[in-house]
């Protein structure tokens, strides 16, 4: 599997204090020099951490591929088709949320996601859509037109170690095989830490796991290059 590793808590830290520190280009530097096959960054509505001039920088100086989060508005497509990342993955968006709160409501929002996906896979971006390990999801998702889904793992991360752990986890293997046999190439995230990102090893054919949260918390006790590395061998780890 790869790892994309989402560094909007990064800009959250710079923008507390305002200036330019910690630098968000050196960090994604970092990740990529630490393994990660990726960045990610969500450019919220409210600019609430990710802004746009860092978008425009990150996708100069990125060897690796940028992944751009964002809601199905008119500004993030006209954005998007602008900066043309390598990838974008759409996401529900909530002004009050702390963060992202589940999965897109592709079957409720099916005409607007198809006319959302066609430009940007025009472009040659890559599309992907944030939903909840839902069949229903999953089959209006494969009729967009978008290449991949990812599995929204929010419910699985919170009930690790609980008596609901192998429910939420079941869900998420029986959305990917579903997918998969859609011809959808499924990727993975949210909530996922260095406790529990093992178990994506059992759901067979996962291309990718995009981590911020976790990784960035464990960097500032050990480093973000190191960070990048311990997570980096535990989705490498058979």
């Amino acid at each position: 599997m790869l790892l994309g590793v989402n560094i909007d808590h990064i800009a959250t830290l710079r923008n507390a204090r305002g200036g330019f520190e910690p630098d968000l280009a050196e960090s994604a530097l970092i990740c990529e020099k630490a393994g990660a096959a990726g960045i990610t960054t969500h450019l919220r509505e409210d600019r609430r951490h990710i802004k746009d001039e860092d978008v425009k920088i990150l996708k100069s100086v990125l060897k690796t591929r940028l992944n751009l989060e964002m809601a199905m508005t008119d500004e993030m497509l006209d954005i998007a088709l602008k900066v043309k990342p390598y990838a974008c993955c759409i996401v529900p968006e909530k002004r009050q949320e702390l963060t992202t709160e589940g999965g897109l409501d592709v079957v409720l929002q099916f005409e607007k996601t198809l006319n959302f996906v066609k430009p940007l896979e025009d472009t040659g971006i890559e599309v992907s859509l944030f939903i909840n390990p839902n069949k229903e999801q999953i089959l209006a998702a494969s009729k967009t037109g978008a290449q991949f889904i990812e599995l929204h793992t929010g419910q699985f991360s919170e009930a690790f170690s609980s008596e609901n752990e192998e429910k939420e986890f079941q869900k998420l293997k029986e959305a990917a095989v579903y997918a998969q046999s859609l011809g959808l190439k499924v990727n993975a995230g949210h909530g996922l830490n260095y406790q529990n990102v093992h178990r994506m090893h059992e759901i067979p054919n996962l291309i990718e796991l995009n981590i911020g949260h976790s990784i960035i918390c464990r960097a500032v006790f050990v480093g973000l290059e190191c960070a990048v590395k311990e997570m980096k061998e535990l989705i490498n780890e058979e």
